[in-house]
């Protein structure tokens, strides 16, 4: 039987497991193969950060579907609507918005950078968002209404 090899060399391998254990549990990338297809995701996202900005509906709810960065420009993008609304006196009204076209293009695999154009009665708006796949689907690292 062979001597445990030493002390330094033991801490080595737990070093290294530990760093593969924390590798393995943090988001993975996910192929665009591997991916649904983004246009329906695209065209919902659309209309939910339109009714965030709006104020008919809660940033939380689209969190599931947004990066950190993402999340936090939406929140405080709507944050301002929210004040500007209430120093004009406005109520929050759910927007009449219709999709009209979706582009989408894939710089790289796991990444589409798509812009969805919505007409409403008021004015037409434009809105990029880039998705990246991560733990097998799509996230939103990147939004601006336009």
């Amino acid at each position: 039987m062979a001597p445990p090899p030493p002390a330094a060399a033991r801490r080595g391998t737990r070093a290294s497991s530990a760093l593969e254990v924390a590798e393995y549990f943090a988001p993975q990338r996910t192929p665009t193969l591997d991916l649904p297809d983004p246009e329906p995701l695209l065209a919902n996202l659309t209309i939910g950060v339109l009714e965030v900005l709006a104020g008919v509906r809660e940033v939380d709810q689209l969190a599931r579907w947004l990066g950190e960065d993402a999340y936090r420009a939406l929140l405080a993008r709507a944050n301002l609507s929210a004040r500007a609304r209430s120093a004009r006196g406005m109520t929050p009204a759910r927007p009449a918005y219709r999709i009209v076209s979706t582009r989408s293009s894939s710089p790289a695999d796991g990444i589409v950078e798509g812009v969805v154009i919505t007409a409403g009665p008021m004015r037409t708006r434009a809105v990029a968002i880039r998705l990246e796949g991560w733990d097998g689907r799509w996230r939103a690292t990147s939004l601006a209404a336009l």
